[in-house]
């Protein structure tokens, strides 16, 4: 009984993948390809993001000229270089087979995640008023929002979600069909791709990138062949989407009320663009 429930469930997943593949590319390079998941409008997008910090960036500005700094900069260097150490975000590890055969579970190092300011140092006076104008951008930014109940709501659900999903039983039978495809091409057997990904043989540094070593670029390429070949970042995702649709219903008042809150966010944003260009 338990193994034909799975079969059952295996078959809803893979024809929620076949009815909703139709505008997929045939090969999957990044997680943006397998389309679109529920939560997605409850967070905020990378264009979001990059009005966020230009907003923020022209009301710590102006915070800073009336501190007495009048030339502040738009994306300041700090006095000194701190280090910075980025936290790599493992979605369903890696994707794309070209970039596994050439950097393995990094990246090209010529294009940082992080990318350094643009602009100037800060002067040691600027940098004592800095962290006040900072602090000020940001309430200002999420001024008549509720950070606990509303803003952080859908991402806090999010995270138990995801772990729904791990434990879920047509995503722990994928990824052990992909672990003994990798383990068959002489590459331990990981219990899944972000075990694979996060491996600590790959010796991130502090900006999150790996050595690309000729063991780890031949690893992530035995990773995305297998996940290639049994579908595996698909029925991931499928899984994912049935997740988060079901938290959604259950949850609908909260989650709407965390959408409110983002609306919020993008009208601010949009009227400080307008008024300090």
């Amino acid at each position: 009984m338990m193994r034909r429930g799975w079969r059952l469930g295996a078959v809803v997943v893979l024809a929620a993948l076949c009815t909703s593949g139709a505008h997929r590319p045939e090969v999957v390079r990044t997680a943006s390809d397998l389309g679109p998941l529920p939560a997605d409008r409850y967070d905020y997008t990378p264009q979001d993001y990059r009005r966020s910090q230009r907003a923020s960036a022209l009301l710590v500005r102006q915070c800073m000229a009336e501190h007495g700094h009048p030339d502040f900069p738009l994306d300041p260097r700090y006095p000194g270089d701190p280090v910075v150490a980025v936290a790599v975000g493992t979605g369903y590890g890696v994707l794309d087979l070209a970039a596994a055969r050439r950097w393995g579970y990094g990246w090209d190092p010529a294009k940082p995640l992080a990318p350094r300011p643009k602009g100037r140092r800060m002067t040691d006076a600027e940098f004592a008023d800095f962290p006040t104008c900072n602090a000020d951008a940001n309430r200002r930014l999420l001024r008549g929002i509720d950070l606990e109940r509303d803003w952080l709501y859908a991402n806090t659900r999010m995270i138990e979600v995801d772990k729904a999903v791990k434990r879920d039983p047509r995503l722990r039978a994928a990824w052990q069909v992909w672990s003994r495809c990798v383990a068959e091409q002489g590459f331990p057997r990981y219990p899944d791709p972000v075990a694979a990904y996060t491996d600590a043989a790959w010796r991130r540094d502090g900006d999150g990138n790996t050595g690309h070593t000729r063991r780890e670029r031949a690893t992530a390429v035995a990773d995305v062949t297998c996940k290639r070949r049994h579908r595996t970042a698909e029925l991931w995702h499928s899984v994912r989407a049935q997740k988060q649709a079901a938290d959604i219903a259950r949850h609908r008042d909260r989650y709407a009320a965390g959408l409110r809150a983002l609306r919020t966010y993008r009208v601010t944003i949009a009227d400080v663009l307008r008024k300090l260009g």
